[in-house]
């Protein structure tokens, strides 16, 4: 059986994010880990030492508190969806959020992580939080990072954008499998500034690849590759993008939306993060 790890801290933005883990479940047929990572506070005070232990130890006993009384939250989503015979278990450990979600990746073999992201304020907002970004860096396994204010949809419309170059070949076929599993349409998008060769050899090995699957590859020619990206989402409603984590510096400049963009225009989609290796 597949695992999916979903690391939680029991936000809105957390708990919105465990219906796209549960849905994920159902799909692959995966259990769901829960991880919730708690620091204990740093104290500076001289002369507290007798005291301390005592500090600890209500801090602990605080934080299992909220722990075990946000647990059946989760499982009431999971009924509320319908899908309260996914397979469940829950870790409560004190550490490094980051540290702790690589070390039970590797223990438990785990396929997916699920993280709800939460971007920095401002006009620099970013789609995808500090926390997630070094977790896609991080680790080999698949993550999928649910924005603030993006609500569930069924997944059945998967955009990849890329270059067709080679190295993107392997994340296509991992895409390829996982839409066959939610019976969904991908579209791979290059944009192509004016001055660029298109290379030829490159885009037939795709279409060889693609051939009779219900995928549609896609080059639109322009300098606004943002704002080209983002009509294209809009256009075709899609509802999850994919990227190569090795392209993520580039995924990060293109959510960093500018005021005018934003003020019409608002990314709340899913976004797959995959390892090619």
């Amino acid at each position: 059986m597949k695992k999916i790890l979903f690391p939680t801290d029991f936000s809105d933005v957390s708990k919105n994010a465990f219906i796209y883990a549960l849905k994920l479940a159902e799909s692959i047929h995966a259990e769901i880990i829960t991880l919730h990572v708690y620091d204990l506070p740093q104290t500076s005070y001289i002369d507290v030492t007798p005291y301390l232990q005592e500090i600890y130890e209500v801090t602990e006993l605080s934080n299992f508190e909220n722990y075990r009384d946000e647990v059946p939250v989760l499982r009431t989503i999971a009924e509320a969806n319908k899908l309260e015979h996914i397979k469940m278990s829950h870790v409560l450990v004190k550490g490094n959020l980051i540290q702790e979600t690589i070390t039970l990746t590797n223990k438990e073999k785990i396929d997916y992580i699920v993280m709800g992201t939460k971007g920095a304020s401002g006009l620099k907002e970013t789609f995808l939080g500090t926390n997630t970004t070094k977790v896609m860096n991080d680790t080999k396994a698949i993550v999928l990072a649910i924005p603030e204010g993006c609500h569930f949809q069924p997944i059945k419309k998967i955009l990849f954008i890329t270059e067709y170059l080679p190295e993107d070949i392997q994340i296509l076929k991992k895409i390829m499998t996982l839409a066959k599993v939610f019976q969904a349409h991908i579209d791979c998008l290059y944009v192509k500034a004016p001055h660029q060769i298109d290379n030829r050899e490159n885009r037939n090995e795709w279409e060889e690849i693609v051939k009779n699957e219900d995928v549609l590859l896609h080059s639109i020619m322009g300098d606004d590759v943002e704002g080209i990206i983002l009509d294209f989402i809009d256009l075709n409603k899609t509802n999850l993008i994919t990227m190569h984590v090795y392209h993520k510096n580039f995924f990060e400049k293109l959510f960093q939306i500018s005021l005018s963009k934003k003020l019409s225009f608002h990314v709340n989609v899913p976004i797959l993060a995959i390892h090619g290796s």
